[in-house]
């Protein structure tokens, strides 16, 4: 099990953050490894929601397929990963001074034509990038707001 825990500080309220966040379907907007979002449920929010993410990691390129877990309206969001890379994630928003401290934190297993364990831990540093660079694109998008 791969765990990735990154924080971003957000100068909007978590009101405004949830807003963009709670969209899963903006999610791509600032999200640069998200390609497509295809809702598979007739829910487009809330626990049980389901939906395939087209994923561009690098040079691979994945379908995850993910179930929403969790659904605190403007605090929590938490999925399950159910595709070739298996696992949860939760994004956590925070009120604090000057807007928003949001946290992103995954538990990943990747499958063994992705290097399994080994993969994963080798994946760590591209992800934290990565995931920061998102958050830093969201932080952008709901501050100019």
């Amino acid at each position: 099990m791969s765990r990735i825990r990154i924080t971003q500080h957000i100068a909007a309220p978590p009101e405004a953050v949830w807003a963009a966040v709670g969209d899963i379907a903006f999610h791509p907007a600032w999200m640069h490894d998200a390609v497509a979002i295809r809702f598979t449920s007739p829910r487009r929010e809330g626990v049980g929601t389901t939906f395939e993410c087209d994923s561009r990691l690098g040079p691979l390129r994945i379908t995850d397929r993910m179930e929403v877990t969790e659904w605190s309206e403007g605090r929590a969001l938490g999925i399950r990963h159910v595709g070739a890379v298996t696992g949860t994630g939760r994004f956590t928003l925070r009120r604090r001074r000057g807007g928003t401290r949001f946290r992103w934190s995954e538990d990943l297993r990747f499958p063994w034509w992705m290097g399994g364990p080994l993969g994963g831990t080798a994946a760590k540093p591209f992800f934290r990038r990565l995931w920061r660079a998102n958050l830093r694109r969201l932080a952008a998008l709901v501050e100019e707001r």
